[in-house]
């Protein structure tokens, strides 16, 4: 049995939490809002962001960090993506060296274009960093649905360690040393859905959802990979396995707000008709700079940003995708000689 602290109350670290504990392990919850600690307690259920999945009795929800922390054989940092470097400075004077967090949110800090593994780094320098991600919604994981994902962490000890806890009949876990293709994939994968959600919202079909998903995991595989990632990465969970559920799923935040705008709501009367972080709207900007600085195409990436901060009609950006300059799908793939 492992004791586990879990940073974070939302959707995803509520379902995390109890399937650790149906893992046989002990777990405390933190949240940084003393209404959602009462009312997990006395509900024993998050009414709002994950209905119909109970706590169990004997796991203990609380406001106090420093108890959540010490002691603790491991940490799962949950917090939406623009809360983690702030999350994990206020963690820091309780980690010990050598202490594990594992990071489960996604996304791409638009200031320092830093991954979220590398912000807790660069905050908690004592802890030992790993992440786990893939096509994962927490209502199905909290319902018990049988869901994979994959663990990266920088030592095949780690990872196994995690691997271990983690793995059970519902939820099969994979090991992997590439961490940074890991997040990159699980981040920008959040963006495609965005495009996706828009086509979906403008009445468009299957044919151009599975082209924006085929499209999508090509300008994220030539980004990764320009930036160190492995392109098995990309064709595995946490490349085309989670863009797939991303860009279908009626779970789907980014899906759902990318649909609203598509139906004519601004990017603010989508995010607030959500009522959750829409991680790809913060992932967008970064997305594009990181293309940009690394030279790669990205016009996906481009069109989303356009429609989200330019104000560009949707339908208008569809377009221009379809009319871009004739190309072939893999120019590395040569011609037989004529």
């Amino acid at each position: 049995m492992a004791k586990i602290g879990v940073i974070g109350a939302g959707s995803w670290g509520t379902a995390l939490s109890v399937l650790l504990h149906n893992n046989g392990n002990e777990v405390t919850v933190w949240s940084i809002d003393p209404g959602e600690v009462q009312m997990l307690t006395e509900k024993r259920e998050h009414e709002k962001k994950l209905p119909g999945v109970k706590l169990p009795e004997d796991m203990q929800i609380t406001g106090d960090l420093e108890g959540t922390i010490k002691g603790k054989d491991f940490l799962v940092l949950a917090v939406p993506s623009p809360f983690t470097r702030a999350t994990a400075k206020k963690m820091n004077p309780f980690v010990a060296e050598g202490q594990i967090i594992v990071d489960v949110a996604k996304g791409i800090e638009e200031s320092t274009l830093m991954t979220l593994s590398r912000q807790i780094e660069e905050e908690i320098p004592q802890a030992d960093v790993a992440v786990l991600s893939g096509p994962s919604h927490a209502e199905e994981v909290g319902r018990g649905l049988p869901t994979t994902c994959v663990i990266g962490a920088k030592t095949k000890k780690t990872a196994e360690y995690l691997q271990s806890v983690f793995i059970s009949k519902v939820f099969r876990v994979y090991t992997s040393p590439d961490i940074l293709g890991i997040e990159l994939g699980g981040s920008l994968k959040n963006v495609i859905a965005l495009a996706a959600g828009i086509a979906d919202g403008l009445g468009y079909g299957d044919n151009t959802k599975a082209a924006l998903i085929t499209r999508g995991i090509a300008e994220i595989a030539r980004l990764g990979v320009k930036m160190g990632g492995r392109i098995e990465s990309f064709t595995g969970l946490t490349g085309i396995g989670d863009l797939i559920v991303t860009c279908a799923s009626v779970h789907s935040r980014n899906r759902k707000a990318g649909f609203l705008m598509g139906q004519g709501r601004t990017m603010e009367q989508a995010m607030e008709e959500v009522q959750m972080v829409v991680e790809g709207v913060y992932s967008a900007k970064a997305a594009k700079k990181l293309a940009q600085q690394y030279q790669v195409s990205m016009p996906i990436v481009e069109a989303v940003n356009e429609v989200l901060f330019e104000g560009k009609n949707p339908a208008e950006a569809v377009d221009g995708l379809m009319m871009r300059a004739s190309r072939s799908e893999n120019a590395a793939m040569p011609w037989e000689e004529e």
